[in-house]
């Protein structure tokens, strides 16, 4: 009855602290999935209120509803590869690389409400961010392979060099 009760204890001490690793692991990815989230609220509410304003034909409408549609259709690879390079690589660049993509992308609905040439900065800054997830996606599952057949010392270094090179995105 005593070994029941301590590897019943064991089990929960042990299942609680894969939970912290877990979410250690995860949680800034996790926090820029949900500010993700509240930007594409914010743009359906603008779509909204400028569809409320009468007529549902005016350019202004067109313009913030074509924005909306834009971003929603980069969204789901957004995701994709922020989360496959934040778990298959490294968090903290990934998502570094995830509230950039959040930035840029609120700067190209704001610049597409305007005039559509002033959201142009915003779409290419937003098309490398993207690439830059890709490829941490690409080396963090080659690093995942060659660690596997080589040994644990080249994840460690790719995850090195792949912090070292976030700040590479700021450059333009």
């Amino acid at each position: 009855m005593n070994a029941d009760i301590k590897n019943t204890d064991t089990l929960r001490i042990v299942r609680v602290a894969m939970e912290v690793n877990v979410m250690e692991n995860i949680f800034l990815l996790v926090l820029v999935t949900l500010l993700s989230a509240v930007q594409n609220v914010f743009f359906a509410q603008k779509v909204e209120r400028e569809g409320k304003t009468g007529n549902s034909k005016t350019a202004a409408f067109e313009r913030v509803s074509c924005a909306n549609r834009n971003c929603m259709d980069a969204y789901p690879t957004f995701i994709a590869v922020m989360w496959c390079a934040g778990i298959c690589l490294s968090q903290v660049p990934a998502a570094f690389a995830g509230l950039m993509y959040l930035f840029v992308r609120q700067k190209y609905f704001v610049g597409y409400m305007g005039q559509t040439s002033q959201s142009t900065p915003g779409f290419l800054f937003g098309k490398r961010v993207l690439f830059f997830l890709f490829l941490m996606c690409i080396i963090g599952v080659l690093s995942h392979l060659l660690s596997h057949y080589m040994g644990p010392d080249y994840r460690d270094y790719i995850q090195t060099v792949t912090k070292a090179a976030t700040a590479l995105l700021l450059i333009p």
